[in-house]
């Protein structure tokens, strides 16, 4: 299975076969002992750097900051020794974390990391070909261990054009939901049905009628 840093092989076979463990350990999903590993790594690339300018130094603290003061400031410089001190510090915090993380975008990272100062450590250290400067990291190969057919432009100019098409496509369904006719309302049909006018006398004229003529009846009756 091919690797990012295969370049190492033929500079430090040692540094390889640190930092190709810490690959198959992302691949693995075991994040925390990934950046674990990749923190032992920077800690090895700084003692190589250091090399018979080391005195005291045991740590990887103390390596790092005897070589900040022997720096000279530029640009290369600074990032290779940010890179490394990113390491210890990820490094650390997962060694002394009470939980483990399960922190895969850090873990990546930190592969990315070591890999510029690989790079670095290579060409500047170790004088190995410039054209190693040209060589990006590719996280299709660390996850398939096969190696990605399309640049890192290529990539790129790809998931534009999926994000653009995306946005399209919702933008329309969008505009298709505001413009979309609302249904009419049918109109609610009521019907009064007439009821049949009532002829005849009303059954209470006809009591009051009998009332009268019982009551002229008694009238009479009295008079008498």
């Amino acid at each position: 299975m091919d690797s990012n840093f295969d370049f190492l092989k033929d500079t430090d076979e040692k540094l390889y076969d640190i930092i190709t463990v810490a690959e198959r350990l992302y691949r693995g999903e075991f994040f925390d002992q990934c950046i674990a590993q990749t923190r032992r790594f920077g800690e090895h690339i700084c003692r190589n750097v250091l090399g018979e300018n080391r005195t005291s130094e045991i740590t990887f603290d103390e390596m790092l900051s005897t070589l900040k003061d022997k720096s000279h400031g530029d640009a290369q410089e600074k990032e290779f020794l940010d890179d490394l001190y990113f390491l210890k510090q990820q490094g650390n915090n997962s060694v002394h974390s009470s939980q483990i993380q399960h922190d895969g975008i850090t873990a990546l990272e930190c592969l990315q990391r070591a890999f510029e100062a690989a790079i670095n450590y290579s060409v500047y250290i170790k004088n190995s070909s410039s054209d190693i400067l040209k060589l990006s990291y590719d996280t299709e190969l660390l996850v398939t261990g096969k190696e990605s057919k399309k640049n890192l432009s290529q990539k790129y100019l790809e998931a534009q054009e999926k994000a653009i098409s995306k946005s399209s496509i919702d933008t329309t369904k969008t505009t298709k939901t505001k413009s979309k006719p609302k249904s009419k309302k049918k109109a609610q049909a009521t019907s009064m049905k007439s009821q049949p006018r009532k002829t005849g006398i009303s059954p209470f004229w006809i009591i009051v009628g009998i009332s009268m003529v019982i009551a002229c009846v008694a009238m009479i009756f009295l008079a008498l």
